[in-house]
């Protein structure tokens, strides 16, 4: 749980120091609780740049420049939307190293849910940008349990997912 998250964060902020990649998190389930992870931990400014929580739909066109169509199209809990997502943060971040930022779109429930997507249900996607390259992946889990555990767990991908990232720079 919460200590494996903390040891997590810690290999992320130590990979990304060594390898000098600034980090920026795209969260809306999850409500910053990826940017809280990492920057629970002291010394995480030297490779922490932002965190955006875009939890409406507005929010997700505004700041990280997710177009409406996609969403419209696709839903705000989509492939297409976490990839967008990710992009325009590892984008925003202003770095002359590697820029790598994780994206989080899911129904935390209770309610809320359908048969396609049902609650629990997140997508996550991650891009990295080292030199003119940017590559973005995207991963969708269903997690079992209450609001809480889904958001708790929805976090520990998202580590999971920026170690696997950094591990691959």
């Amino acid at each position: 749980g919460l200590m494996m998250a903390q040891n997590l964060a810690e290999t992320v902020l130590d990979l990304a120091r060594t390898k000098n990649v600034m980090i920026a998190t795209a969260e809306s389930c999850t409500g910053g609780m990826v940017a809280a992870a990492l920057t629970d931990i002291a010394g995480s400014s030297a490779v922490v740049d932002r965190g955006f929580v875009t939890y409406s739909n507005a929010a997700k066109a505004d700041m990280l420049g997710v177009a409406m169509d996609i969403i419209n199209q696709h839903g705000a809990v989509s492939e297409e939307v976490v990839r967008a997502m990710a992009a325009g943060a590892a984008n925003s971040i202003d770095h002359d190293g590697g820029k790598l930022a994780v994206s989080i779109s899911g129904i935390a429930g209770p309610g809320g849910g359908s048969s396609e997507k049902p609650v629990g249900l997140v997508w996550f996607g991650c891009a990295s940008r080292i030199g003119n390259r940017l590559s973005i992946t995207a991963e969708q889990m269903v997690f079992e349990g209450n609001r809480e555990d889904v958001r708790a767990k929805a976090t520990q991908h998202a580590l999971a997912m920026l170690d696997k990232a950094l591990s691959e720079i």
